[in-house]
């Protein structure tokens, strides 16, 4: 259940956080639950009850999710922004050490936008003095794709147009 979108030529790049699948079928059970409520009332009122609970509950889900993005020389997790040009190196993790970078390594001044079942993570160092934040910690699901956006973000905003 990716959603990536990926331009090469202009740099950007747009993921959504969205839920696992384990995450959508758990909160699918919402709706038979839904219909037992309404089941001695009348059989076909639970039934319609039960499956918009269901739709109500998946969709929601689906529409909470963050978005993570780069675009317009700005790094975008959620609500939150930050101009490219004032972050480092950004590093990829995956796997072993993916789940270290969100554990044990993780520093709580940094800026965190982590979601659970996504493996990947990506850390950008803040060089903005001013910035409390040392960090931006990132989930996603193609964290070189993201890392890569960030560097090209970064080249355009330092490369002089012509």
């Amino acid at each position: 259940m990716q959603k990536t979108a990926h331009d090469v030529g202009s740099g950007e790049y747009r993921e959504r956080l969205g839920p696992s699948l384990w995450v959508m079928v758990s909160a699918a059970v919402a709706a038979p639950m839904a219909a037992l409520v309404f089941a001695p009332i009348d059989t076909t009122v639970a039934l319609v009850i039960g499956a918009a609970v269901g739709v109500a509950v998946v969709a929601l889900l689906i529409a909470g999710s963050p978005v993570v993005s780069v675009r317009d020389g700005e790094l975008r997790a959620g609500r939150a922004h930050i101009p490219v040009e004032l972050l480092g190196e950004p590093s990829v993790f995956a796997g072993e050490d993916a789940r270290i970078q969100r554990g044990s390594a993780l520093d709580p001044r940094a800026w965190h936008m982590l979601r659970g079942g996504i493996d990947g993570v990506v850390v950008v160092p803040v060089t903005d003095p001013d910035d409390p934040a040392p960090a931006w910690v990132v989930s996603s699901r193609t964290p070189d794709r993201l890392a890569a956006a960030v560097r090209r973000a970064q080249i355009t905003r330092r490369t002089p147009s012509r």
